[in-house]
């Protein structure tokens, strides 16, 4: 059985992502917020609790906007540290670009979409779920924020060696499955593909 480390997964379990949904996977939760009961506690920043070349991959859906710019290259060597040398990072992230092109359009506060029943706004986007901030949960603030190109380079600088993904305008997001070993353009495809929610 291979392992994933669910990275910042607050409530939700492995059964609810693709690709990671089923008998193969033994997921290892992994959070800031001991609320949560993950299984190991830490930061992105910090994962020291995590042994170096142990798990088979890495879940991460909307926690890399959270730490500073500054911080990101080295939430993405941490990333690479605990990974198996075989090992794949699955990260989906708000898409800064289609946030902006609303923004231009003078819809900063107008839902784009809906998420767990709630409606989603460029200003979310921006600066963290407003729902959640407002009941005082400030590991919802976003501190960074990407497009797909800027997410592709930093995966690369952090030593990944080739990435799949993109934008997925319909929920204003960004995806990508960064390996840390060598694929072709059509391994990588074909690898990642199951893990995306397309």
């Amino acid at each position: 059985m291979k392992t994933v480390l669910h990275v910042g997964c607050g409530p939700q379990k492995k059964s609810n992502i693709n690709g990671f949904n089923n008998d193969k996977w033994k997921e290892i939760r992994f959070d800031i917020d001991k609320e949560v009961k993950p299984d190991i506690l830490g930061t992105l920043t910090d994962m020291k609790l995590v042994e170096t070349n142990s798990v088979d991959a890495i879940y991460s859906s909307h926690n890399i906007e959270h730490v500073f710019p500054h911080e990101v290259p080295i939430v993405l060597k941490e990333f690479y540290r605990v990974l198996k040398d075989d090992g794949m990072v699955v990260l989906r992230c708000p898409d800064l670009q289609s946030a902006c092109a609303a923004i231009v359009d003078d819809k900063l506060l107008e839902p784009l979409y809906e998420a767990s029943g709630f409606k989603i706004a460029p200003i979310d986007l921006l600066y963290g779920w407003r729902e959640s901030l407002a009941l005082g949960n400030e590991y919802m603030a976003h501190k960074c924020g990407f497009t797909y190109s800027v997410l592709n380079s930093l995966f690369l600088e952090a030593g990944f060696k080739i990435n799949y993904g993109g934008r997925n305008p319909d929920v204003f997001e960004l995806f990508i499955v960064s390996f840390k070993q060598e694929k072709t353009e059509a391994e990588a495809e074909s690898l990642g593909r199951p893990f995306l929610p397309l």
